[in-house]
């Protein structure tokens, strides 16, 4: 039956024009890995590729090549006058100097931008810590940035660089070091990832880049902790593709995927937006609500013991689950979110299965044996989840 799938897709994506409808239904039941299939319907579920197949290499070769302006943009120019900057001191104007109060200036950029992006380095290192892909090298690092005539800072060099001042900084204020000591470094410190050789670069770099650039090209947002995770997974099917000419633009297409996504997601992000429809607190109602509509007896336990969805809810919505199960697992779950036309209606009702499905175990427990059961969830089959929510869907 999984040759027969397999052709399903072939013969829906072999269409001039792609059959949104029909391809909608083959993915909601998981897209076979085989030839590649998952990223190019994942693309195109995502919005990223057009339905007119005649279209697409057209727009690949567009969206690549902006990409490529980006990261000279965001991340090589700033390097080159870093890098120029420690050459020739004197033809630095006063007007443009690291020290320059001006709050205008590049530098006072430049210092901005380095908090946001050691948040988001403390946040991609830990990317899927059972996993090794993350911590390997990729075979397609970025040469732009990578080439060896330059000597302009990469974002990992800029990385080490603030975190060194900021070391020198907390000393220089104290008089002692209050820099914990080298033998008892934190697991997520730098010392504790091998850094690769120069001219390689590891998976979650790629991944810490992608959230840099759309940290700066989404000012009004910004970088928050959890988008991490929501591009740890796309990042992972693109980089895997069977297919070496996609493989080889994993990092450009996850690029403009990601925003894609968190164009629909990114109100779960906002603080500002909690009580609109939009927002997030209202989708945590809604999980409450079509349970008690469904099973009105554990809703009204979760009721009594004041357990609220916010206690679990929140992490499931907003991360679509990426934190819940193993990164298999999450892509399986994405295949059915990405094909839902309703885009995330479906997952209110996948949290709603999570929650039946250990229904006899939360009418036991009590309020601190349930909030373990809901914070650390008991099942791990994928399957048996999305065939419950499917149930659910159907009970309509």
């Amino acid at each position: 039956s999984a040759l027969l799938r397999i052709a399903d897709f072939q013969e829906v994506l072999g269409e001039p024009t792609v059959a949104l409808g029909k391809l909608r239904d083959l993915c909601f039941s998981g897209i076979p890995f085989d030839g590649g299939l998952r990223c190019l319907c994942w693309k195109i579920l995502l919005n990223y590729l057009p339905l007119e197949k005649a279209l697409w290499s057209s727009l690949l070769k567009k969206q690549r090549d902006l990409y490529s302006q980006f990261l000279k943009e965001m991340i090589i120019q700033p390097g080159i006058a870093k890098a120029n900057l420690g050459v020739s001191r004197e033809d630095v104007t006063l007007e443009d100097h690291p020290l320059n109060p001006n709050p205008d200036s590049r530098w006072n950029t430049y210092f901005k931008d380095n908090e946001v992006l050691l948040q988001i380095d403390k946040d991609v290192r830990r990317l899927y810590p059972d996993m090794a892909f993350f911590q390997r090298p990729t075979d397609y690092p970025c040469l732009l940035i990578l080439d060896p005539q330059n000597e302009f800072e990469t974002l990992r060099k800029r990385v080490e660089q603030t975190t060194l001042k900021s070391q020198t900084v907390a000393r220089n204020r104290s008089g002692v070091t209050n820099v914990s000591s080298p033998l008892k470094t934190t697991p997520n410190s730098l010392s504790e990832y091998e850094v690769l050789p120069n001219g390689c670069e590891a998976h979650w770099e790629v991944v810490e880049r992608i959230l840099f650039i759309y940290a700066k090209l989404n000012p009004g947002i910004a970088y928050v902790q959890g988008m991490n995770e929501i591009v740890g997974p796309l990042y992972y099917t693109f980089a895997t593709d069977p297919n070496s000419e996609w493989k080889e633009h994993a990092e450009a297409d996850t690029f403009f995927c990601f925003t894609n996504l968190m164009a629909e997601i990114r109100d779960n992000f906002i603080k500002s937006l909690d009580d609109s429809q939009c927002g997030i607190t209202y989708k945590m109602e809604k999980v409450y609500s079509t349970l008690k509509e469904k099973d009105v007896e554990l809703y009204l336990k979760l009721q009594e013991q004041n357990i609220k969805p916010q206690f679990f809810a929140f992490r499931w919505l907003t991360l679509l689950l990426s934190q819940e199960f193993l990164l298999p697992d999450v892509i399986r779950i994405w295949d059915s979110l990405f094909a839902d036309d309703k885009r995330f209606d479906f997952l209110l009702l996948v949290c709603c299965a999570m929650l039946t499905l250990i229904r006899d175990q939360l009418l036991e427990g009590d309020f601190t044996l349930n909030m373990r059961l809901l914070q650390d969830y008991p099942i791990s089959d994928v399957h048996l989840i999305l065939k419950k929510a499917k149930e659910l869907q159907d009970s309509k």
